[in-house]
């Protein structure tokens, strides 16, 4: 009998090549994944060629879209501002230039949050939406401190120096504490350091006025001066303060006491008490 001649099961070279080609987890990925997005792609592509196709639906997309942002849920409707008076309330009201009801999608909050930090009034802010569609603003206000006396006009500052109002008159606050000169708004704190420690001397303070962008000068009422060093101020109003407890130093017709050279002090004396004492210091005086 003739022998049959039998096929052989191994695949060929070929298919083997093929099959293990199509294991790669990169070409099994494509197959899976790139193929259809491809497919998709060029269908959208092909869709996306007409121009009508394409107005069509971006003006679906903007009606979706509007829809959804004018929900009753989204609404803000009013604005409630918190930590701030009237006046700066209606200063923010003002800078915000919001139209309610507004859509919560069109709230640019951080540009909201950056105008009302501007106003000099304020300190801090903080802008959220609470439920119920209410715009919440938190302010914390500055709190002026003392009253600055300058060329252009007088003007609030709180601790920091920073300008808060102007004032039509010094009388608007007589209330808080005058300081004057160029540069005084640089150095609040030390000058509110230095109206505590004089705060022995009641209503005769009349305020303090900046010399020369470096020292303090002292004001009292009847035209008396302390003229401060540049450093440690406060120590030299408190040694001239001890004195005065003592021997009554600024209730006599004193016109100057110069602190600014610690080792030594000096006192300039009034007109009227030059003069008295060089009438009894002289030979035909009444006082000789």
């Amino acid at each position: 009998m003739p022998s049959l001649k039998r096929s052989d099961p191994a695949p060929s070279r070929l298919s083997y090549r093929i099959q293990r080609w199509m294991l790669t987890p990169g070409i099994r990925l494509g197959l899976k994944v790139g193929v259809p997005v491809c497919l998709v792609a060029i269908a959208g592509g092909a869709f996306l060629a007409d121009a009508d196709r394409r107005d069509a639906l971006i003006a679906e997309i903007a009606e979706m879209r509007a829809s959804i942002e004018q929900r009753p849920e989204f609404m803000v409707k009013l604005m409630a501002i918190d930590g701030a008076g009237p006046k700066l309330a209606g200063h923010i009201r003002t800078v915000s230039a919001l139209d309610f009801p507004i859509s919560s999608f069109d709230l640019d909050l951080d540009r909201l949050r950056a105008q009302v930090a501007e106003l000099s009034q304020v300190r801090s802010v903080a802008v959220r939406v609470r439920p119920g569609g209410i715009l919440q603003v938190d302010v914390v206000e500055r709190q002026p401190v003392v009253v600055w006396r300058t060329r252009s006009g007088v003007r609030l500052l709180d601790e920091s120096g920073a300008h808060i109002d102007t004032l039509p008159s010094r009388a608007a606050r007589s209330d808080l504490p005058l300081i004057a000169g160029e540069g005084a708004d640089k150095r609040v704190e030390e000058a509110l350091a230095l109206i505590t420690a004089a705060r022995p001397l009641g209503d005769r303070l009349r305020g303090l006025v900046r010399i020369g962008k470096r020292r303090w000068d002292v004001v009292l009422d009847r035209d008396q001066r302390i003229q401060l060093p540049s450093e440690r101020p406060v120590p030299a109003l408190e040694r001239v303060l001890a004195v005065n407890e003592v021997q009554d130093l600024l209730e006599r017709d004193v016109a100057v006491v110069d602190m600014r050279l610690s080792q030594r002090p000096t006192v300039r004396m009034t007109e009227n008490a030059n003069r008295e004492w060089w009438r009894i210091k002289t030979p035909d005086g009444d006082g000789h």
